[in-house]
């Protein structure tokens, strides 16, 4: 069976995919998973600890090999998206490349850096779950071809996974989630404290319908 050496890692990547500098994107609407459109956070900075481990080096580095520095941004790109295939992107390099880079000996660093970014992107993306959850995500309310209001709905099947994953103790498989349990009822005032009424919100949709119908009425008197 043949072994990997350094030299033989080709860095190279399809015309198709491109190459960027830096992992900046001002999108807020990520596309599919691997577009280069995903919404990318700030880049750790250069004196950041965990751009501090021991890259792999090469003996007899290519024309296009995997540098220390270039090991580095991609750390870095890796942390600020946390996607691996958005970070090879950014510094030019194959995922296989990078793979066959990570399994050498000698690359423990590069390996345990990987990791760790991997922990920020997902670290992060926890934090977007609970704020979702928290905040909930405005819906709007359409009436007749046209929005007439918006509410808020929380989500609750998110919201009681996180409180499941983040307050074991008090959340997780062993205790009583079900509709009447002590846990559940607590939740649902938490959440109702927050949220007005329901037939507030229906008297307030009932009395924006009617002026946009008294609206309507008036734009037809005014045209006949």
């Amino acid at each position: 069976m043949s072994s990997t050496k350094a030299s033989d890692v080709d860095t190279s990547v399809p015309a198709s995919m491109g190459a960027g500098k830096g992992a900046g994107c001002a999108s807020r609407r990520p596309g599919r998973r691997t577009a280069r459109t995903a919404f990318f956070e700030d880049e750790p900075a250069p004196d950041d600890p965990l751009l501090g481990f021991a890259p792999y080096l090469h003996k007899q580095p290519r024309r296009n090999a995997i540098t220390p520095e270039r090991q580095r941004a991609f750390i870095a790109a890796l942390a600020a998206s946390g996607i691996v295939t958005q970070a090879a992107r950014s510094i030019g390099a194959s995922l296989e490349a990078l793979y066959k880079l990570r399994a050498l000996p000698g690359a423990e660093g590069f390996a345990a850096a990987w990791e760790m970014a991997i922990d920020r992107g997902m670290a992060r993306l926890e934090d977007c779950a609970l704020e979702r959850a928290i905040r909930g995500e405005e819906r709007p309310v359409v009436s007749r071809g046209s929005v007439v209001a918006t509410y808020t709905r929380h989500d609750t099947a998110l919201m009681l996974f996180l409180l499941r994953q983040r307050r074991a103790h008090r959340y997780g498989a062993d205790a009583d989630l079900r509709p009447g349990s002590p846990a559940y009822e607590r939740i649902r005032a938490e959440i109702e404290a927050e949220v007005p009424p329901l037939e507030e919100v229906r008297a307030s949709l009932r009395a924006k319908v009617e002026r946009l119908r008294e609206q309507v009425e008036a734009r037809r008197r005014r045209g006949g």
